[in-house]
C-alpha cells in the first residue's frame, strides 16, 4: 500500500483529501480533471484512508465526496487501455472489490455525498456506501454496455441496493437516471437542492454521530452479516447480536437515560 501512496504523491499529488470535522471524516476524491475516476492509485489511497479511519476512535461517521464537477465517473479508462494485460485487469478489479468491501467493513457508517455524475464504478461506490445524499441535479448510470464493457462489478453493489428489475434496466440499457429516480429505487436516501447538499450531509452525519459508536458499529456489522442469510438463520444470528448488545454498557446507559427522560452519556462500550 505504501508504494501506491508514494507513486500517487509523486505523479498526482493530493488525489485524496481528508478533513475531520466534529467526529466526521470527509474523504474527497481529488482528480477533478478526470471526473475523479478510480485509478489504481486513488483506490489504493482510499483503502488505506478507510482503514486508518476504521481504527480512529474519534471518528463516528465518514463522508465520501468528489472535487470538481462530478462525484465519480468510474474506472480510469485511459489507465485500463494503457495497461491491457490480463494480470493488470485482474489487479484493478480485485482492488476495486477490496475498496467496496472495506467501506462495509469499517465500523463507521459511510455516506456518499453525490453531485454531478456517478457512473459505472462511481455508481457502484454510491450503491456500496451505507447511505447516500445527492443533489437534485445528480445523474447515475452503469453505462458499460454502451462501450462493450458490461458493468459486472458495479452490478454486485447495484443489485444489492435496488430491486432486480431496476438494476437490470440500468445495466442492460446503460441509460442515465436522475436523482429523483435514484431515490425512488433506493439507490440514494434523498435528493436535495445543490445549495443544501453540504448541510444535509452534515446533518445526517451529526445525527449518526450522536449515537453510541459501539452500538452503531455492532449494528452495521450485523446488517451486512444477516442480509444474505435465509430468514431463520438471520433471526438466529440477530438474536445473538441483540443479546450481546444488551450486555453492553451503552445499552444499559441508553435504557436508563430513556427511563429517566434524560440524554444518554455514551461510554463507547
Amino acid at each position: 500500500m505504501s508504494t501506491v501512496a508514494e507513486t500517487s504523491r509523486a505523479t498526482e499529488p493530493a488525489i485524496l483529501l481528508r478533513q475531520d470535522d466534529g467526529g466526521v471524516a470527509i474523504l474527497t476524491l481529488n482528480r477533478p480533471a478526470a471526473r475523479n475516476a478510480l485509478s489504481m492509485a486513488l483506490m489504493g489511497e482510499l483503502i488505506a484512508g478507510l482503514r486508518a479511519i476504521g481504527d480512529d476512535l474519534s471518528i463516528k461517521a465518514v463522508v465520501i465526496a468528489g472535487a470538481g464537477p462530478a462525484f465519480c465517473a468510474g474506472h480510469d479508462l485511459k489507465e485500463l487501455r494503457a495497461n491491457p494485460a490480463r494480470a493488470f485487469m485482474r489487479e484493478v478489479f480485485a482492488r476495486c472489490s477490496e475498496l467496496m468491501l472495506e467501506i462495509q467493513r469499517i465500523p463507521q457508517p459511510v455516506i456518499a455525498r453525490v453531485h454531478g455524475i456517478a457512473t459505472a464504478a462511481g455508481c457502484q461506490l454510491v450503491a456500496t456506501c451505507d447511505l447516500a445524499v445527492a443533489e437534485a441535479g445528480a445523474r447515475f448510470a452503469t453505462p458499460g454496455v454502451n462501450i462493450g464493457l458490461f458493468c459486472s462489478t458495479p452490478m454486485v453493489a447495484l443489485s444489492r441496493a435496488v430491486g432486480r428489475k431496476a438494476a437490470m434496466e440500468m445495466l442492460l440499457t446503460g441509460e442515465t437516471i436522475d436523482a429523483e429516480r435514484a431515490v425512488a429505487i433506493g439507490l440514494v436516501n434523498r435528493a436535495v437542492p445543490a445549495a443544501e447538499l453540504d448541510a444535509s450531509v452534515a446533518a445526517l452525519a451529526r445525527k449518526i454521530g450522536a449515537k453510541s459508536r459501539h452500538v452503531v458499529a455492532l449494528g452495521k456489522a450485523a446488517f451486512y452479516r444477516q442480509i444474505d442469510l435465509d430468514t431463520a438463520s438471520a433471526y438466529a444470528y440477530a438474536s445473538e447480536v441483540m443479546t450481546r448488545n444488551m450486555m453492553a454498557a451503552d445499552a444499559a446507559e441508553g435504557i436508563d437515560a430513556f427511563l429517566a427522560k434524560r440524554e444518554p452519556r455514551w461510554r463507547g462500550s
